[in-house]
């Protein structure tokens, strides 16, 4: 097995430090990581795929588009709430998703041209 460490100390100190004092904070990370970890599902990344076509889709549309029961949809489409890739609203009966601009803009990051439509 290959061992990933250096054999030999050459640090760049000047770039290093410069790098570690624009170094993105814990909490930003931790808050980008959930986003990313929001999409790290395929049923998620599918139901974030969807929605990155559509301005909003209710839960019976995302059902049918996913081919998943829509009580696993509302699971997953709660666990994109929750990271805070989209907002939902209700209409009357109708619980209705849509990306927020953060999850928009991971999702078309995510999805190459050529994996978009595969």
């Amino acid at each position: 097995m290959p061992d990933d460490r250096c054999d030999l100390l050459c640090l760049d100190l000047p770039t290093a430090e410069r790098l570690r004092q624009r170094r993105l904070a814990t909490g930003a990370a931790e808050v980008a990581a959930a986003r990313a970890q929001g999409l790290a599902d395929p049923t998620r990344l599918t139901l974030a795929a969807a929605l990155l076509d559509a301005d909003e889709l209710c839960v019976c549309d995302l059902a049918w588009i996913v081919e998943r029961s829509q009580n696993l949809v509302s699971h997953h489409a709660r666990a994109l709430r929750g990271s805070g890739l989209v907002r939902s609203r209700r209409e009357g009966k109708m619980v209705i998703y849509a990306l927020t601009e953060e999850g928009r803009a991971l999702v078309a990051s995510v999805l190459s041209p050529a994996v978009a439509h595969v």
